[in-house]
């Protein structure tokens, strides 16, 4: 049995982050200013120290917020932020020029309002610009202090070990939940290499079924559905970071409590029996 209570895990050596994150996606796009600022707010004061944004959320607003909520931040936060991944209305088109993912990076320091980004992901990778120009403009950033760390988002292994020849990789944000697994290689080579994989939609949108497993672990263990699917996360592997995001503070109460959740050696192994499929969603 593992309690994944309070466990962290060390992105890039030297970021100590709590294994259970926050996506902030949500917090703009529709949702009232004062709202997503209490929001954000509201998951620092809980205990969050990760907080997942992207420069492509809604036209950086995502990143204005963040700062305007919590600026200066806790010396115990780190904000991550990606760029290269443009979103016009429905259609999301990857962008890995290297002079676009450097002035992308140059707008995320100043709508967060910080000299150096602590992780700065590349949000695609663009399958019409070369692997080694869209790291190279990532490493020239780090060489000059903008970037801490880096890290990719919806990789393959042989992508990511490509990219870890030109420089470190620290984390990966591929899908991955209860039911959608199919990035398993991915994070079985992050876990080899201590590299960070913080699952976006990790808590798929699936229905109760008759004799659900979500449903029967949930009730053994005295916990909501999300928090069963979010616990088996923390379980599933060490390197696992996951990042959930919500709209409303009383889910983001019930996400936060879910690394509060111990599932027994039954539970685990009744849960990733389970496979369905999920719901496609962007991010």
């Amino acid at each position: 049995m593992f309690n994944p209570d309070h466990s962290t895990f060390v992105i890039g050596g030297d970021l100590p982050v709590h294994r259970l994150g926050f996506g902030a996606m949500r917090l703009t796009g529709g949702l009232d200013r004062a709202t997503g600022i209490a929001i954000a707010q509201r998951a620092v004061e809980l205990g969050i120290t990760l907080v997942d944004t992207a420069d492509s959320y809604d036209l950086g607003e995502n990143e204005e917020l963040l700062a305007a909520a919590l600026h200066p931040y806790p010396p115990e936060v780190v904000i991550a932020t990606k760029g290269g991944h443009v979103n016009l209305g429905k259609d999301w088109i990857p962008l890995g020029r290297p002079e676009y993912l450097r002035q992308q990076a140059e707008l995320s320091l100043r709508r967060l309002r910080l000299d150096r980004i602590d992780l700065y992901q590349l949000h695609r990778i663009d399958p019409t610009v070369p692997l080694a120009d869209q790291i190279g403009a990532l490493r020239r950033l780090q060489q000059e202090g903008k970037v801490r760390h880096v890290g990719l988002s919806e990789v393959t292994v042989e992508q990511l070990a490509a990219a870890r020849t030109i420089m470190p990789i620290v984390s990966v944000q591929n899908r991955y939940n209860l039911v959608d697994r199919s990035s398993d290689p991915v994070l079985d080579y992050c876990e080899q290499h201590g590299i960070a994989f913080m699952p976006w939609l990790p808590v798929a949108r699936t229905r109760p079924a008759a004799d659900d497993p979500i449903d029967t672990v949930a009730r053994r263990v005295g916990a909501t559905r999300t928090q069963v699917a979010l616990a088996w996360l923390l379980h599933r592997s060490p390197v696992m970071l996951p990042i959930p995001g919500t709209s409303s503070r009383k889910h983001l109460e019930e996400n936060i409590a879910a690394a509060k959740v111990v599932l027994s050696d039954e539970d685990v192994e009744i849960l990733t029996a389970m496979r369905t499929p999920a719901t496609p969603s962007g991010t």
